[in-house]
């Protein structure tokens, strides 16, 4: 079994900052917009270094996304930085009609996300921004799983074309990823081999799941571990292919499950080859004030969840 080791817990956050830094140096159509949170988006490098390509829109988040959606038509590459909360819920009209529906080539980056915002609770910690964002046409959605994937990605999506959420989150987790690694959209990252059952997770989760595929080990159960950091376009081959082997498979994602990644597969599964899932999400429920531990521990979004959805999931074969 293949062991991954945390090189020292880091922020997804400040993945974004470091990727948009480095973007900031290499590519002079890059440009930034903030709605007032620079500190907490950690884009302070990119204004140092480059003021004029800089825009702080102040508590403002629609006009953020018109102004952005505007700026690609001089061949600009904007990228903007609020919590997610605000990056979807608060300007979804202005995402639908200026950015998605004319496929304009602005990066919306979302910090944040989820449970593990904690301490400032159920208002700010959207678990239905997965879902919003996807049922967009031609919307790419990605949630990356600790600060080196969340760098590599940044970098990715500025090469992309067209409109792109980017969602990560505010606590210091596990970095376990490659350095300087290469991100590919739309493919999932296979970490662990397996024949009883497939586990595939998404952002913080993923380090949850390799966690739990130890665990299994130890039982005697083979977990196979797929990061699915692109939830739109879907890796639907990586799934299918794992699945062939498993005949069960779990979904594991800080949000909802109604709208989410466990949705999506759900989705692939029940049209190309139908599998017993079980889903690790919150439960159409808010979210509420406390620490990111405690709040992952109450509502099953760890690795002694994923270990029970998992023998649970085996036993439906």
């Amino acid at each position: 079994m293949k062991k991954y080791i945390d090189s020292g817990k880091k922020d997804t956050r400040s993945g974004f900052g470091a990727g948009l830094t480095e973007l900031g140096q290499k590519n002079e159509n890059v440009v930034a917009l903030c709605a007032d949170l620079i500190g907490s988006l950690k884009m302070d490098a990119f204004k140092e270094n480059h003021p004029e390509r800089f825009f702080q829109v102040g508590i403002a988040e629609a006009n953020m996304m018109g102004i952005a959606a505007g700026m690609t038509i001089g061949g600009k590459i904007p990228f903007t930085g609020t919590f997610a909360n605000f990056s979807t819920g608060r300007v979804y009209d202005q995402i639908r009609q200026s950015i998605a529906y004319s496929g304009k080539n602005v990066k919306i980056c979302a910090s944040h996300a989820g449970l593990t915002l904690g301490e400032d609770g159920a208002t700010h910690q959207i678990l239905e921004d997965i879902g919003l964002m996807k049922m967009l046409p031609g919307m790419t959605v990605i949630n990356t799983c600790d600060y080196n994937q969340t760098k590599a990605a940044t970098l990715a999506i500025a090469e992309h074309e067209g409109p792109v959420y980017l969602r990560f989150g505010r606590p210091k987790v596990a970095n376990f990823t490659e350095e300087n690694q290469k991100f590919e959209i739309g493919k999932a990252v296979h970490l662990q081999e397996g024949t009883d059952v497939t586990i595939v997770a998404t952002g913080h989760l993923v380090w949850e799941a390799l966690q739990a595929a130890e665990a299994l080990h130890q039982e005697g159960i083979s977990a196979e571990v797929l990061n699915i950091h692109t939830i739109k376009p879907l890796d639907n081959k990586a799934i299918l292919d794992s699945v062939s082997k498993t005949r069960c498979i779990v979904t594991a994602e800080e949000h909802n499950y109604l709208g989410g990644l466990g949705e999506s597969v759900a989705r692939v599964l029940a049209t190309e080859s139908p599998t017993p899932q079980e889903f690790i999400a919150t439960n159409d429920t808010f979210g509420e004030s406390g620490t990111p531990e405690q709040l992952m521990e109450k509502y099953g979004l760890n690795a002694s969840a994923i270990v029970k959805a998992a023998r649970r999931a085996i036993a439906r074969k």
